[in-house]
């Protein structure tokens, strides 16, 4: 017997088009990402086939895991909500890193609080063994009651990747799905002035935006879809010098931890040409499509300081701007997806 045509009859859907998502850490900016994961979730014309996340985004890609096991794609959308407003309950007792709100809805005090100005000098001078050395981390009980874990490691609906940094070889350690704890993901996103490193199996592990933020390979090698989703949180570029102390050093972080990303692109960019050029095998060498969702405007005028608030307001704030973007992205390249790639590698990173 034949099987059925979906393409026929005016009620059939359409096939899904498949992508990878690598999403970008960066602290509370990592609602924006929330916010874009949200409507490409909403989407069933797309399909997401894998997920490598750095930080906030390990964070995000492992919520959207295990909500996809709990009930499929409004599951995930019901997940994501529910771990960022465990997030801001946390945050209520971290009243340093608030950034003050125009409650107008207007426009966010961008100015450093005298307050995170303080813990920022402290950081400089004592290490999280000293200031911390009971090794409290809000952070790591968010993950551990908000996440069920044991769902994250059988979950079948997306492949999932979180990246970290061995602070003994300055390696990456990029961990798969079935490897997935709350002390990885934690691993993932711990900064060494804030958080004592966090340790699995003997090894001490640091943020993975040191060696990738995200990486790309895993979702290159291992997936089948070409076309891989860059939702960016770091700005690449800048079109101001920044000349205070705490501006220069927002920019190096942002430079630091786009580094490995850059790289990675770069040879992209390479293997892209060669394959054009039919210099290498295809068999041999994948073809692979980029795209990004820009980190908008707005966002690149807020301070380091802004990526510790964890009040809500400013969590829903960064969520409607990612929903904004991703709704924008969709519109102008969905019909790209599987066809070329929508940035210009050559041009953004080389």
């Amino acid at each position: 017997m034949a099987e059925p045509d979906d393409s026929v009859g005016s009620s059939a859907k359409p096939k899904r088009k498949a992508v990878t998502l690598a999403l970008q850490g960066g602290g509370a900016h990592g609602a924006f990402t929330w916010g874009v994961l949200e409507r490409l979730l909403a989407d069933e014309r797309l399909e997401i086939e894998g997920i490598s996340g750095t930080s906030a985004g390990a964070m995000n890609g492992t919520v959207v895991a295990e909500g996809l096991m709990q009930g499929g794609r409004q599951g995930a959308i019901r997940a994501l909500e529910h771990f960022w407003g465990a997030v801001s309950r946390i945050g209520r007792f971290a009243p340093f890193v608030r950034t003050p709100f125009d409650m107008a809805g207007q426009a966010w005090n961008l100015d450093y609080t005298p307050s995170y100005m303080i813990f920022d000098a402290i950081s400089r001078y004592l290490s999280p063994y000293q200031f911390n050395p009971a090794n409290l981390n809000p952070v790591l009980d968010v993950l551990e009651s908000a996440v069920d874990f044991d769902l994250v490691r059988r979950c079948d609906q997306v492949q999932l990747y979180v990246s970290a940094t061995s602070v003994r070889t300055g390696k990456i350690r990029v961990f798969g799905r079935e490897e997935i704890t709350a002390k990885a993901v934690m691993a993932s996103a711990c900064l060494p002035q804030v958080f004592q490193a966090v340790e699995i199996d003997g090894e001490p592990y640091w943020d993975g935006g040191y060696m990738g933020n995200p990486a790309l390979y895993p979702l290159i090698y291992n997936c089948a879809s070409p076309d891989v989703v860059i939702v960016q949180v770091n700005p690449i570029e800048r079109s101001e010098t920044p000349t205070t102390t705490p501006e220069i050093v927002d920019r190096l972080n942002e430079v630091t931890f786009n580094a490995t990303l850059m790289r990675e692109m770069r040879a992209i960019a390479f293997v892209s040409r060669l394959l054009e050029e039919h210099e290498i095998d295809p068999k041999r060498y994948k073809r692979v499509l980029m795209h990004r969702v820009d980190v908008p405007e707005e966002m690149t005028r807020y301070n380091a300081s802004s990526k510790m608030n964890a009040e809500w307001d400013f969590l829903c704030h960064l969520r409607e701007l990612g929903n904004r973007q991703g709704e924008a992205w969709l519109q102008e390249n969905f019909d790209a997806l599987g066809q070329r790639s929508t940035i210009d590698i050559e041009g953004e990173y080389l």
